[in-house]
């Protein structure tokens, strides 16, 4: 569908994977075009993808980010989340952030007080911004 209405759309290269999610486990770095493997599960994005989707940030006049990229509160898994943070946080764009987890992802990186807007409604936001009507608008609209 993106390419059908000529939008880019950018997925993981390189997943960080585990067993388990729990803070001692080994990880392991799945290469590109590589397979999650069946008895693992992506947890993190990998180097490759947070240096993809952080240049793609740099000229962004608009970004609205909803969701960590991993499990970010081990820090096995907090690389990508934090780092994104980071990029979002220093680019020049109007940026909106919504979701309690991608508020404490932000927080939790230091660079909350960066960000033109923060939203803890992440279903909400994207609800409004799809176009859906939201009870709570509605009931103010209406007096």
């Amino acid at each position: 569908k993106a390419a059908e209405k000529q939008v880019k759309l950018l997925l993981p290269v390189d997943p960080v994977a585990a067993i388990k999610m729990e803070p001692e486990i080994t990880i392991r770095m799945v290469k590109k075009g590589k397979e999650i493997p069946e008895n693992m599960m992506g947890l993190d994005i990998g180097f490759d993808t947070i240096e993809l989707y952080s240049r793609e940030l740099q000229d962004a006049e608009l970004i609205v980010w909803n969701g960590p990229m991993g499990v970010f509160e081990i820090d096995n898994f907090a690389a990508g989340t934090l780092e994104l943070a980071k990029a979002v946080a220093a680019s020049t764009a109007t940026t909106i952030v919504g979701g309690g987890d991608t508020v404490a992802a932000v927080q939790k990186a230091g660079v909350a007080d960066k960000i033109t807007h923060i939203s803890t409604g992440g279903g909400a936001s994207l609800e409004f911004l799809s176009g859906l009507k939201l009870p709570g608008i509605e009931s103010l609209s209406e007096c």
